[in-house]
């Protein structure tokens, strides 16, 4: 199949009808690929809980912080990022190529217009790799068995899980899943994950987010920290541990410390 014959193919599978969580997250950081079913549903969300608009900043700000430290301080050269969303500002392999060219990435996502947007992502330097990988979360043997195409599994991987694992409901499922993306990585790799939670603003979260599960998109579950902190099961993490995503290695700001909010975070590293 052609590139052109794949494109209208993910077109003619794009429902413009129902409202997508990573159409509606790409509203919420101020995109444009989304469609007035999402602003609707991202606007109803933020009525509720206003705070939504800074989680989701909040949350791309550590994507990015996490991995400018693990492309520089930890020496990673290679990415695999599941669930990677729409295209944005400062995407995974821009910031890993920024801080080491070389460096290999790998996006996953099952989403249609994520693929029509495949070309967006698949720009990278001349001295790295960037691919693409249509490829659904539940299924993390046929993610590794792809993304082993492009990245080397016997050095170092990050394995990046921005905002993704709320979609797993079940507890369990969800750190099965994780497990299994990390057990065949080698000593060295690391794990950066935030996800959602109500310990900051509390009944607004949780019932903006009923509300929003209710409302026709892919359903997403608030975890405590606790429980996100179960992700890290095994793996040393790296300072400050897990904590409210602006806290995670703060950048200098002549406003003061950052105030928490409803995303959570760490990074370890596989011993």
């Amino acid at each position: 199949m052609s590139d052109q014959d794949k494109h209208g193919e993910a077109l003619g599978r794009i429902d413009t009808t129902v409202p997508h969580s990573a159409r509606i997250w790409n509203y919420w950081l101020g995109g444009k690929d989304n469609y007035p079913v999402d602003r609707a549903a991202g606007e109803q969300f933020r009525e509720t809980f206003p705070g939504v608009i800074e989680v989701a900043r909040a949350s791309r700000l550590f994507l990015t912080r996490s991995v400018r430290y693990l492309a520089g301080e930890a020496g990673v050269r290679q990415f695999l990022d599941v669930g990677t969303g729409l295209p944005t500002v400062d995407n995974t392999h821009e910031v890993a190529q920024r801080v080491a060219p070389d460096a290999r990435v790998v996006y996953v996502d099952n989403d249609p217009l994520v693929l029509v947007h495949a070309r967006a992502l698949l720009t990278g330097t001349p001295q790295g790799v960037t691919d693409y990988v249509d490829a659904d979360l539940h299924d993390p043997g046929h993610i590794l068995d792809i993304a082993a195409k492009t990245l080397d599994f016997s050095r170092p991987v990050a394995l990046i899980l921005s905002g993704i694992m709320g979609h797993v409901p079940d507890g369990d499922e969800a750190r099965s899943i994780v497990r299994s993306l990390l057990e065949p990585l080698p000593p060295g790799s690391h794990l950066s994950l935030n996800d959602g939670t109500s310990v900051v603003a509390g009944e607004a979260a949780e019932n903006a987010q009923q509300d929003y599960n209710e409302g026709g998109a892919a359903a997403y579950t608030l975890r405590s920290p606790e429980e996100i902190g179960r992700f890290f099961d095994g793996l040393e993490l790296v300072e400050p541990g897990l904590v409210s995503c602006p806290l995670w290695r703060p950048e200098s700001d002549a406003f003061g410390t950052p105030e928490p909010v409803d995303a959570f975070g760490a990074v370890g590293r596989k011993p």
